[in-house]
């Protein structure tokens, strides 16, 4: 089953369990499924790929937004989005760990074969295919600049 797939199943699961903030979650996720689905060029598809990436998109859209709610002193509103967040989380990858994101970047800069920071949108351009989901960007690109000068 595709991830389209179980997110419609769930969205069932969570009604008939009255999860009021997972349901929301789940159908926000669902709009934007279908909204990719429906785009010109998509031809009525989603691959899990597509879809992981809005996943990742939406994840970061919610911890950004809880953010500013935390700093404009709203907790309610951050809560709101922490709990969204926990949902889509459900979905995406199991994040890596500092040690495991080096020895993953150390086989892409050593499959790429850079040698300097001058290399580093080679490595960069791999990296953030190979780690979608499971990385932050930044913290991709702080790891490859420094393994890259040393």
């Amino acid at each position: 089953m595709d991830l389209f797939e179980t997110v419609n199943a769930d969205i069932k699961s969570a009604m008939l369990a009255r999860e009021k903030v997972r349901l929301e979650a789940l159908r926000g996720i669902k709009k934007e499924f279908l909204e990719a689905k429906t785009a010109p060029g998509a031809g009525g598809e989603l691959s899990d790929d597509d879809a992981l990436k809005i996943l990742v998109r939406m994840a970061k859209q919610r911890r950004e937004s809880a953010d500013i709610y935390r700093t404009q002193n709203r907790p309610d509103l951050a809560d709101n989005e922490l709990a969204e967040l926990a949902v889509i989380e459900q979905y995406l990858p199991k994040p890596l760990t500092p040690a495991e994101l080096t020895a993953e970047l150390r086989k892409i800069i050593a499959q790429v074969g850079a040698t300097s920071p001058a290399d580093m949108g080679k490595v960069m351009g791999v990296a953030s295919k190979a780690l979608a989901g499971r990385a932050d960007g930044r913290a991709i690109s702080a790891e490859v600049r420094r393994l890259l000068k040393n």
